[in-house]
């Protein structure tokens, strides 16, 4: 409720009319996996360093037609985010501002859901700039896989079952690749690679059984 009566106001104080349309109805089966770097944590004084962009269509990811950028921040960077993501100072002088980088990504995403690992964060970063320029936020619907994947193995859980929804957790018990972290382009592939397999498991009615439901094994198609 609360998402679309922002919508709604954002589409009426809309800065510049030529992007309405990130405002159009949905069309297809079509979503956009997304990770931004930052050079830290909090979103209202940390900036975006890395931003990619992948397409999914149906069950397909198209990784020949990502969107990625690398962003050169306009303060310092912090050691503790050079050390999750390992894009140094000298690294991040050969980006572009956001400012030439975010009509760009706004023009690719259009009006198509957003899929992510913990998406909300990256909208939120997302939404700073967004808010600078065009005075709304991203009105894009959003799908986070660690939510998807909570409802497929914990959904049904009794009180007080450990819950585990890290990255590594998803990734074991979906059988996915373990790749380099805190890459934008290797995270937003394995969350769309998440998305694709936990969307067919919802639609089948399928869950992720938990250890403790059949010796040890962590997971199983319905």
């Amino acid at each position: 409720m609360v998402r679309t009566l922002r919508r709604l106001i954002d589409r009426i104080v809309l800065r510049d009319r030529q992007y309405r349309f990130l405002f159009r109805d949905e069309e297809g089966d079509e979503a956009i996996s997304l990770d931004c770097e930052t050079t830290g944590f909090d979103s209202w004084v940390d900036e975006i360093v890395s931003i990619a962009a992948i397409p999914i269509r149906g069950s397909r990811i198209l990784t020949s037609q990502a969107y990625c950028a690398l962003v050169r921040p306009e303060g310092a960077m912090k050691a503790r985010s050079i050390r999750v993501h390992q894009l140094r100072e000298k690294d991040v002088e050969r980006g572009r501002t956001m400012q030439d980088v975010l009509p760009e990504l706004l023009h690719f995403i259009g009006s198509r859901p957003l899929v992510g690992y913990w998406i909300d964060f990256d909208v939120r970063m997302l939404d700073k700039y967004l808010i600078e320029m065009l005075n709304i936020h991203l009105p894009n619907r959003r799908f986070d896989v660690s939510k998807l994947y909570y409802d497929r193995k914990y959904g049904n859980a009794p009180a007080g079952t450990r819950v585990d929804l890290s990255l590594a957790s998803i990734q074991h018990d979906l059988r996915l690749p373990m790749r380099q972290q805190h890459d934008a382009f290797n995270d937003a592939l394995s969350a769309a690679e998440m998305y694709v397999i936990l969307k067919d498991m919802t639609a089948r009615g399928a869950r992720i059984r938990r250890e403790r439901d059949q010796q040890g094994i962590a997971f199983s198609v319905g």
